[in-house]
């Protein structure tokens, strides 16, 4: 309990005044004998024991009512955190900014940070002298005390929004264990947010929800900077038809418009970055009616992209409260159409083409082929032919419905594939007799051990999940698939999958149907069932291919070809914070990049050799990223892009129950412009006041000491109407008082 004024409790000796009192005007009865008044005697003892009781209640009565004036005047408090000592005592003080992009929203013209900041460097002279302060940040997260105020100052004013930024929750457990190590008595945590949910949901707060548990003497106060009501536009994520494309395809780029707030119009350009001039052309731009809560999906496709790496990104005109979301950048890397080498058997006689036609149509439709734009150069080549053909100018072979092959074509394939190479097997009825599959050659390239053929009835694909890269783009068709519509009759069982194998997809009788291996710096992908069966065969394994408009299997031989090329597996467009890596070829191998920044940075950068790449860990601030190494017709132009998560569009605010359950038990003070912090930290560091319980208890009191004297001083001659007996007694006692006059019952 601390006092305000502690003078004021010398007051409390006045109670000694209503005890003189007492004791002074106390009457001494003189005591006379009186025959006629023995019988009252008794009756004496009895009635002064009451007096007394009353008296002794009513002096603590008059007595209290000076104790509680005077502590009243004394102003005490009870400090609710266990901090200790007076008011100005030299506190161990963090503050804690939010910098996350969110915090540029900009009201009134100022952001949201500006704000923070401004509160923040009023709030710094209002600490107690010799105070230990620390600037923390959601961008770095690092807490320690700063020199002196000047250098808090600084810091403050060094505050920057426009990169991301850790989750807000590790600064705040930071600077929560700085200040709990400090040997200051007390400890207080300030934390500038706008309160949005995304940097207050459980899952983001859990640790701190933990350590906020073990620490009860810090004063954490919420700083409020936040809009009640924001209004804003912004794009989502980025969504890309491919990251590494061939001079044929079609890129298309997709993203969500977001928006909250009055209904409006704004457009949207696609701008393609020129890597000579470095100037944005608009390519496309599209006009959308935004209504409030609601999501429009963008859409433009570019054609004809040379060969080379291209930067561009998508721009929401106009300007709104929040300008980090009006942007999305993108890189695509555009390589000439990819080959593919197609082995398949000559069976019957037939011709290689046959087999090969429903995988090669898929691959490279002959309308594409005519107009140039198929994404695939497939060949055809008989399995025998396979022993003496080059496969290092393939991006990827595929081995349909192969027949025992020699070890040497064994060999020569798992050299290709840990070279690099894709290699796509399609195994099938001539996997006779299939020991020969289950050859240890073979088994480096397969995913485990041919045991049967399993004929299923009608089973079809299944797939189950849609993490891996080949099933991503059927992720938002997932319900509306018809894969029942293509049953599978027939498919070869397994036996235990070889280390680093994994199941991509599974039939619907739960066995796998499409395996992958990783293979050196390569990949295999085995599918169990043939995709060459023409649909009115007797002995047809499957109608994958031959069922009626058959494009999930279409769409399925791309995704898997793509995926051994390597077009999926290679990252140009990352989120801010990640780690970039560059993978560099044979052809673009230098010792140093010279790495371009969206902030005009150039940074020296080495080539990491262990994983052939450029890896970049810089990658705070979103835009595009070039990396250069000589120049002319033999330099080496690549790039990448880095974009904040769509969280930064995400301004609703956390409700003070969701609030609550971050801090738990632990006592905390929310507070929203200068009066309110003020009253926060002054109720916080004096504690809670008694003052007006206290007045309320003197009022009580002097109630209490009213209708006890009222009662104790009452004419009890008042009273109801009293018998004869009653009314012959009091005649004597009249009588008897007259002549002893002390022999009565003593009144106060």
């Amino acid at each position: 309990m601390t006092f305000l004024h502690v003078a004021f409790l010398g007051g409390a000796l006045a109670v000694a005044v209503p005890i003189v009192l007492h004791l002074v005007m106390r009457q001494q009865p003189r005591h006379l004998e009186f025959p006629a008044l023995r019988f009252i005697k008794k009756r004496e003892l009895a009635n002064r024991r009451q007096v007394k009781l009353r008296h002794w209640l009513l002096l603590a009565l008059r007595c209290a009512i000076i104790g509680v004036l005077a502590m009243a005047l004394a102003r005490p408090s009870l400090v609710g955190s266990g901090v200790l000592g007076d008011q100005e005592a030299p506190v161990a003080a963090a503050l804690v900014f939010d910098t996350n992009p969110r915090m540029g929203y900009r009201l009134q013209n100022k952001t949201r940070l500006e704000v923070a900041a401004e509160t923040a460097q009023w709030l710094l002279p209002q600490l107690p002298p010799e105070s230990d302060v620390a600037v923390v940040d959601s961008r770095s997260g690092s807490a320690v005390f700063a020199v002196d105020l000047g250098a808090a100052k600084q810091r403050i004013e060094r505050l920057d929004a426009g990169a991301m930024s850790q989750p807000l929750s590790l600064a705040i457990e930071s600077a929560l264990k700085l200040v709990s190590e400090s040997e200051k008595l007390r400890k207080e945590v300030y934390v500038f947010t706008d309160l949005s949910k995304a940097a207050w949901s459980p899952e983001a707060t859990r640790a701190l929800t933990r350590q906020l548990a073990e620490l009860r003497d810090v004063g954490v106060y919420v700083i409020d900077v936040g809009v009640t009501d924001p209004a804003n536009s912004g794009l989502a994520d980025l969504r890309l038809s491919g990251q590494v494309l061939s001079r044929n395809s079609t890129l298309r780029v997709e993203c969500d418009l977001v928006h909250v707030g009055p209904e409006g119009e704004r457009s949207v350009a696609l701008h393609l970055v020129n890597p000579q001039s470095g100037e944005a052309d608009v390519r496309a731009r599209e006009s959308y009616v935004l209504t409030p809560g609601e999501t429009q999906r963008t859409d433009f496709r570019l054609r004809g992209l040379a060969p080379g790496s291209h930067q561009g990104f998508l721009k929401l005109s106009g300007e709104d409260a929040l300008a980090c979301d009006d942007v999305r950048w993108f890189t695509v890397d555009v390589r000439p159409a990819w080959r593919v080498l197609i082995v398949a058997p000559r069976d019957a006689g037939g011709r290689p083409e046959d087999y090969a036609l429903f995988l090669s149509e898929a691959l490279a439709p002959h309308a594409l082929r005519i107009k140039g734009e198929a994404a695939f150069e497939c060949e055809v080549a008989a399995t025998e032919q396979l022993a003496t053909r080059d496969l290092a100018p393939y991006a990827a072979v595929c081995l349909l419905d192969p027949h025992p092959l020699a070890p040497a074509v064994w060999q020569k394939l798992q050299g290709y594939t840990a070279a690099g190479g894709g290699l796509g097997i399609f195994l099938g009825r001539n996997a006779s007799p299939s020991d020969s599959f289950n050859e240890p050659l073979p088994q480096e390239l397969l995913p485990g051990q041919l045991l049967r053929q399993w004929r299923t009835g009608e089973a079809f694909l299944a797939p189950d999940a849609f993490g891996h890269p080949i099933l991503a783009k059927f992720a938002p068709l997932a319900g509306n698939v018809p894969w029942d519509s293509f049953p599978i009759f027939r498919h070869w069982q397994l036996g235990p999958l070889a280390e680093g194998a994994a199941v991509v997809l599974r039939y619907s009788n739960a066995q796998p149907a499409l395996v992958e291996r990783p293979v050196g710096k390569g990949r295999v992908l085995t599918l169990t069932t043939t995709i060459s069966d023409p649909a009115n065969r007797r002995d047809t394994w499957n109608l994958l291919p031959t069922g009626e408009e058959p494009w999930p299997f279409v769409m399925l031989a791309n995704e898997m070809l793509m995926y051994l090329v390597g077009s999926g597996a290679e990252r140009l467009n990352y989120t801010a914070g990640d780690t970039a890596v560059v993978p560099i070829e044979e052809t673009q191998r230098r010792p140093f990049y010279s790495l371009a920044t969206p902030r005009g940075d150039q940074i020296r950068t080495p080539l990491d050799d262990k994983q052939d790449a450029v890896v970049v860990t810089t990658t705070e601030a979103p835009g595009n990223y070039r990396l250069q190494a000589g120049g002319g017709e033999q330099g080496v132009e690549l790039g990448f892009s880095v974009n904040l998560p769509a969280t930064v569009s995400e301004l609703e605010r956390v409700t003070p129950e969701e609030l609550k359950s971050v801090f738990g038990e632990t006592p905390y003070r929310l507070a929203r412009g200068r009066e309110e912090i003020d009253r926060s930290v002054s109720a916080g560091r004096v504690g809670q006041e008694l003052y007006p319980y206290l007045i309320l208890l003197l009022v009580v009191v002097l109630a209490a000491e009213q209708v006890l004297s009222n009662r104790f001083y009452q004419d009890y001659d008042t009273a109801a109407p009293k018998s004869r007996a009653a009314q012959f007694a009091g005649r004597a006692a009249a009588v008897a008082q007259k002549e002893t006059a002390d022999v009565s019952v003593t009144t106060p």
